[in-house]
């Protein structure tokens, strides 16, 4: 659900859990730890429209994001920044350039789909404060149940606000989760699906990103998420000794 591998959002597959409530992703005015990705030129201007979606998670450093790998492998950390609560052209939480880009050993040898996500080191030149100090930040859940009512935000190509829906995070497959909402088009791959998020703060727990199975499905009524487990924990744990 990016640009940089033509990235697919949404997704056709079968169910495993029976269907789910038909929803329909909304429009609104964004949350402070999920924001977009957007190429640059090195000097944190913006290139374009955002190309995929991420998240602030809570690390000690308080300076990772989370997205899904697709989004960015191959991509050089000095062309892409991350603008927390983007929206309608606004970014009040600043504009954070990508210093690092850490991703799983299976994810960088074979483009296991159950090993698409990928943690991003941020900081602001010249600037103390940490991104998680201003935005807070999403806690990780690994080896989490399916069937978890989850909200997932995400900013789709070209759209001039996020959007979001709440559904359960079905089980797809053994290390794969399925979530059903209309809207989830390119660019949302890398949006959190976030349980037990609070209507105010709008931190939770992260359980998944868009992306793994067909790079996150291939319609935007279907989406697919990497199931959290002992590969994401093992990678969150080299991310916080790199960030």
């Amino acid at each position: 659900m990016g640009v940089f591998l033509t990235l697919l959002a949404g997704h056709s597959g079968p169910l495993a859990e029976g269907p789910a409530i038909a929803q329909q992703a909304k429009a609104f005015n964004g949350t402070p730890a999920v924001g977009a990705l957007f190429t640059t030129s090195g000097k944190n201007d913006l290139l374009g429209s955002h190309f995929c979606t991420a998240s602030v998670v809570d690390s000690p450093n308080r300076d990772l994001v989370l997205t899904a790998a697709h989004c960015v492998s191959g991509t050089s950390p000095n062309k892409i920044v991350f603008v927390p609560g983007y929206h309608n052209g606004h970014r009040p939480y600043g504009v954070w350039a990508v210093t690092r880009v850490i991703v799983d050993r299976n994810w960088m040898s074979s483009a296991n789909a159950d090993d698409d996500f990928a943690f991003l080191v941020v900081a602001r030149p010249g600037r103390r404060a940490a991104v998680q100090n201003i935005t807070g930040g999403e806690s990780i859940a690994t080896s989490q149940p399916p069937g978890q009512f989850v909200r997932v935000i995400g900013y789709p190509d070209n759209a001039v606000l996020p959007i979001s829906c709440q559904n359960r995070a079905l089980r797809f497959s053994a290390r794969q989760l399925e979530f059903d909402c209309g809207g989830y088009s390119d660019g949302t791959s890398g949006s959190p699906l976030i349980a037990g998020m609070n209507a105010i703060t709008g931190l939770g727990r992260v359980i998944g990103v868009i992306g793994g199975y067909e790079q996150g499905g291939n319609t935007p009524d279907v989406s697919y998420a990497a199931k959290f487990g002992a590969n994401l924990a093992a990678l969150f744990k080299t991310a916080i000794g790199e960030s």
